[in-house]
Order: C-alpha cells, then structure tokens, then sequence
C-alpha cells in the first residue's frame, strides 16, 4: 500500500470512527435517558413511520452521490444539477407523505400518526439542504468536519430531546429531535464548506451518473425498506409496544452494526475506487480488512448477545425486558454483516454496482422467504429466520468475491474461522460461569472483565500476530 493512499485510508478511518462511534456514544447515552422517561409505545409511534423517512432520503440521494464521489473530473454544474435535482425530489416526496397521512394511520390503525407523520416528514424537505455540501466533504476525505457537524448535531438535538421527555411532551420528543438533528446538520456544514449552489441544470450530468447510480439506488432502496420492514409488520399486526421493545433491540444491535457499516461504506468505498484497477493490492487490503474487522466485530458482537440481559436492566431498567431475546437474535443475525458490507464496497470500488444490487436482491428475497415462512409462529421465530437468511446471504456474497478478485473459499474461511471460534468458546464460558452479583450492572461488569480477559489469552496464544498489531496500538495511545 503506498504512502499516501496508506496515510488517507488511516486518515480516513480514523475520523469515520470518531464520527460514528461518538455519534453511536451520544445517542447511546440519550437514548438511555429518554428510555428510562418515555414508554414503549412512544417508540412504537415514532418507530412504524421511519421507513418512510428512510426510503425518501434513499430516493432523494438516487445514488448520484456515490457516483459525484467515484468521478474523477466533478465540475461545479455536475453538483448544482444534483443539487436542484436533489430538492425537486424532496419536494415531491413530501407532498405524497404528507397527503398519504390518513392511509398511514389507517393501515396502523393509530389516529394520532397522521399529526406526527406530517410534522415528521419535514425532515424529507431539510435532507438536501446540505447532502451535496456533505458529498464534496466525503470526495475529499475530509472526515474531521464531517464528524464535528455529526457529533454536535446528535448532541444538541439529543440534548433538546432530554428536556421536552421532561416536560412531558412523550412521543412529541422524538419527532422534535429528528427535526433538530436534520436542521442543525443544514445550518453547520456551510461553515466547513462555503459553497453555494448556483442555478445551472444539464441532463447530461444526470446521464453520465446514471449508469452507475441507478443499480446502487436499488440495492440503498431495498436497505432501506428491509432495514424497517420489521417495524412495519409489527406494527401492523402486533401491539404497538411490541414496536417499542424491537425498536430498543435494534438500536443496541446497531451501535456495532450500522456503526461499523458506515465507517466502512463512508471510509473505505472512496480509498478502494482509488485502486480499483489494482487486483493484487486490491485483495490484500481486502484480507487485510476482513481480518482485523472480524478481530474487533466478533467478540464485540458475541459478548452482547451473552451479556443482554443485564445490559437491558442496567441500562434501561426491567420494563424493557420483553426487548432482551429480540436483542440477542438481532446481534446474531448481523454477525457477519460488517464482511458483507466490505464485499459490496469491493464490488462497487471496482464499478460492480450491478453485482452488489443482485447480492442485496438476493438477500433481500431470503429474507422475505423467512418472514413468509416463520411469521405466524411469532416475533421470535420470524427473528431466527432473518438470522438464516442473513448467513446464506454472506454465504453467497464469497462466490462474488471469489470471482471478482480470485479469492479462493478456503482462504475466505481461514481469515474468519479462528476468530470467530475464539469468541464463541469465550462467550460460553462467560455464559456459564456462575457470578456472585446481586444487582444486574456487578454481574455485566464481572462478565466484562471475564469475557475481555479469555479473549486478549485466547488471541495471544493462537493470534500472535494479532497480539502484536493490539500491543503496537496499545503503546502508541500510551505514548501519546
């Protein structure tokens, strides 16, 4: 790896972990707070009406972002195309949200959706207010300013939502703090980036990205609806509680799934299009990748789904304890999606959009499969049938890397196979090691020190390599 592109990739991902985890922080702690005041069916409201926010900035995006990002010679009328395009497409989004408000609550059946949702959608009109503003801060790799504007939006707006839970406002809080979240994010990024749109529209701009852009907005829309489908079925067919419980065992899960999807998608998608034309470097940072991720993921993942339960009471009392089997069945699900999120990166780097979108097509038909399959038999059963269909879909991911850079299987395997059986030995003896706790959070933090200590002997006696890069990590924060 050169120096330079070596020195951007750390940069890089470097700043898009502070981003993502001092966001993931933030509203870790906020939303801790503001589950100990409001009810799980506060969530369960706001819950059923994020796919519709989802699916719009998926729609308003249109994959022309990535596509500004991978071309080389981006000119000012290539932006200011997206840009207008960008804010007609919100516009219109907003206008059939906002007048789709009674079949909405009709189809939840919760008359108080069609209040919320109108004011909620506002953040369909503020999204493109500064997504080309972020767009040019990403093409430039300048994630310090990407992560202050992030950071102190989440906290602000995490910060507003504290007092208005206090003061009662219930499901009011959550659509408030969206709102803030999306307008903070629009008033702060012209002050790291001072550009102004210029009105200026060529179809040919939209032409040259389209090729490209189109199979990547098919594979974000379907993230974005499967990402909620679940949301929406439990609305639609159970208690509106039950919303609440899936949508805190989803946030946890999220705090090392979306946030390592996005420091990988965000930070290692425009370091990979730089050598896309470089098979062998291209596999080696590749492994590379795949094994140091799966060094910090797998553990992570396996010692939550151990310690879930006293997590779930520590953190946010019993009365989220319906949410503690949802939350191990999601972490389990999302086990391996850290390496299929550097599969797809790989694949768009080298201008495979298409390939990715029939991955994400595929997975996305698993998963309807095992919600056919196992939906009337509960919320648990129909959550181990996303586990199924999430494995068999990284499953088949291998064979495209497999094809795109000459990687064979059993190298594919031996990267992952080692870490994941050190963390699943150590999380069973975590598990059944008997702990002298009275109290939820002496047991989590008995199990904290027990799993992390199997696990650093585990990698030092079958990883040494690992437990070298560790001890050089180690020392230079120690120095520092």
């Amino acid at each position: 790896m050169g120096d330079n592109l070596k020195k951007n990739m750390i940069g890089a991902l470097a700043w898009s972990s502070v981003n993502i985890f001092g966001i993931q922080f933030i509203q870790l702690i906020i939303g801790i707070i503001l589950a100990r005041i409001l009810m799980p069916a506060d969530y369960g409201m706001i819950g059923v009406l994020f796919i519709f926010i989802g699916v719009s900035t998926v729609l308003i995006d249109g994959g022309f972002a990535q596509g500004l990002i991978r071309k080389k010679d981006t000119t000012e009328k290539d932006l200011n195309t997206i840009f207008f395009l960008n804010l007609l497409t919100s516009a219109v989004l907003y206008l059939i949200l906002y007048f789709s408000a009674p079949l909405i609550s009709r189809f939840f059946s919760q008359p108080a959706l069609i209040e919320y949702s109108r004011v909620l959608f506002i953040a369909v009109l503020i999204f493109p207010l500064y997504l080309i503003q972020q767009t040019q801060l990403l093409k430039r790799l300048d994630y310090k300013s990407i992560a202050i504007v992030n950071i102190v939006s989440v906290a602000i707006s995490g910060i507003l939502a504290v007092i208005l839970a206090i003061r009662g406002f219930g499901v009011w809080t959550l659509v408030y703090q969206q709102l803030a979240f999306h307008g903070l994010k629009a008033i702060a990024f012209p002050f790291f980036l001072h550009w102004k749109p210029q009105f200026s529209f060529t179809i040919s701009t939209i032409q040259n990205l389209w090729k490209f852009s189109i199979p990547l907005l098919g594979q974000t829309s379907l993230n974005a609806i499967f990402n909620q489908l679940y949301f929406v079925i439990i609305g639609r067919f159970y208690p509106i509680q039950q919303v609440g419980y899936f949508t805190q065992a989803n946030k946890y899960s999220e705090t090392v799934n979306a946030a390592t999807q996005s420091i990988l998608s965000s930070g290692i998608f425009p370091v990979l299009s730089k050598i896309h034309d470089d098979k062998p470097r291209l596999l080696r940072i590749y492994r590379k990748l795949i094994t140091s991720v799966s060094t910090i993921t797998f553990p992570f993942v396996i010692f939550l789904m151990v310690a879930a339960q006293p997590i779930v009471v520590t953190l946010i009392t019993e009365k989220w304890l319906p949410s503690v089997i949802l939350l191990q069945l999601l972490l389990l699900a999302n086990l391996f999606t850290p390496m299929f999120t550097i599969n797809i990166n790989v694949l768009n780097a080298q201008g495979q959009s298409a390939t990715s979108l029939k991955l994400e097509i595929i997975k996305k038909t698993l998963i309807v499969i095992s919600i056919i399959s196992c939906f009337s038999f509960g919320i648990e059963v129909m959550l181990a049938g996303f586990v199924a269909a999430n494995f068999l879909a990284y499953l088949i991911s291998m064979a495209s890397i497999k094809k795109s850079l000459r990687h064979f299987y059993r190298h594919q395997v031996r990267d992952l196979i080692i870490t994941l059986m050190i963390s699943s030995i150590t999380g069973i003896i975590t598990w059944i090691i008997p702990y002298p706790a009275n109290t939820a959070a002496i047991k989590l933090l008995y199990m904290g020190v027990t799993f992390l200590v199997l696990y650093l002997l585990a990698v030092m006696i079958f990883l040494p390599e690992k437990w070298s890069e560790i001890k050089e990590v180690l020392k230079k924060i120690t120095t520092k």
